[in-house]
């Protein structure tokens, strides 16, 4: 252990001893100005695409260019259960690897399907054919190629907070456990009828050692006041 990291050790446990010393008015405020810091740190290490380690994000795996755009379609697909197969009428379809993902006319939205799974393909008419539309999902692949977690980082999903024990930084509710899948590294459906892929392990949350030495000069100045 180097004698910098025992020195800040030294002074993390010397900063809670004066934290517990004052009252709980004034622990609680300091508490949410720590959380908030932290937060802050959080969110900017995010937004750099690295872990609290410094190294980088494992990047997204390479995809070919999505093929297709080239009308609508109409296929038979298992709904699930043992309900019978349904009849999507896609428009806007593109292939993305395994996938056929359009715009489902009775989802009235982006959806993807499995192409293995298609039981069969059925005719379209030339008056329901949009042999341009497929721009569109083109330009909305496209988004996958820019920074990861750009929502999750943000305010509306990022949170922070303090109670009796403590303080807290982290996700909540269907979020949280989206956030977890990418923490510790797990497996997910790509979409609600997609297949099951393993994701590669991207530390959303962590103690820096840039964020310890912020938070110790916090309470020091804190106490100066």
């Amino acid at each position: 252990m180097s004698q910098d990291f025992k020195a800040l050790e030294q002074l993390e446990t010397e900063a809670g001893r004066l934290l517990a010393a004052i009252d709980d008015a004034g622990r609680r405020d300091i508490l949410r100005k720590i959380a908030r810091e932290l937060k802050a740190g959080q969110a900017a290490r995010i937004a750099k695409q690295q872990n609290p380690d410094g190294a980088a994000f494992a990047p997204r795996k390479k995809r070919g260019e999505p093929r297709g755009g080239n009308g609508a379609r109409r296929f038979l697909y298992p709904s699930g259960g043992n309900g019978p197969p349904r009849i999507v009428f896609m428009k806007s379809w593109s292939y993305d690897g395994p996938l056929m993902t359009g715009f489902d006319v009775e989802a009235g939205g982006i959806r993807s399907f499995e192409t293995k799974k298609i039981i069969k393909f059925l005719g379209v008419s030339p008056a329901e054919d949009n042999k341009a539309s497929g721009g569109n999902i083109r330009n909305r692949l496209t988004i996958k190629q820019k920074a990861m977690f750009r929502k999750l980082r943000t305010g509306r999903y990022l949170k922070s907070g303090v109670d009796d024990y403590g303080l807290w930084v982290g996700f909540l509710g269907k979020v949280a456990g989206i956030a977890r899948i990418h923490q510790e590294g797990g497996k997910d459906r790509t979409s609600r009828r997609g297949p099951t892929v393993q994701y590669a392990q991207r530390e959303l949350l962590g103690v820096t050692n840039q964020d310890r030495e912020d938070i110790l000069d916090l309470v020091l100045r804190h106490m100066q006041v």
